[in-house]
């Protein structure tokens, strides 16, 4: 099956910018093993003939029209929020 090396690994991870200990290379090399062990496991199953499948559960996206069921007025809506100025919804700073 096939063989992730430690360089092969630390490239990845350098991509990723992810900085791993040694130890996390030892565990991540083995899972990572273990995954594309399995996709080429995968790979010898025969599909041939198979359908390509979309979705399993038999569900279907409804949708429905946008129509107005209730119109309120500005001041109605206010009284939803927790702070206004200049009848406008006031929210906190997210940048500085």
């Amino acid at each position: 099956m096939a063989h992730i090396t430690d360089e092969e690994l630390l490239k990845l991870s350098k991509l990723s910018m992810l900085d791993l200990s040694k130890e996390e290379v030892e565990r991540y090399r083995n899972e990572i093993k273990k995954i594309v062990d399995y996709v080429e496991v995968l790979h010898s199953v025969d599909s041939e003939g198979v359908e390509p499948t979309e979705q399993v559960n038999g569900l279907a996206n409804v949708m429905r029209n946008d129509e107005v069921s209730q119109q309120l007025s500005q001041s109605e809506l206010l009284k939803n929020v927790p702070a206004t100025e200049e009848n406008l919804i006031l929210v906190k700073r997210v940048l500085n």
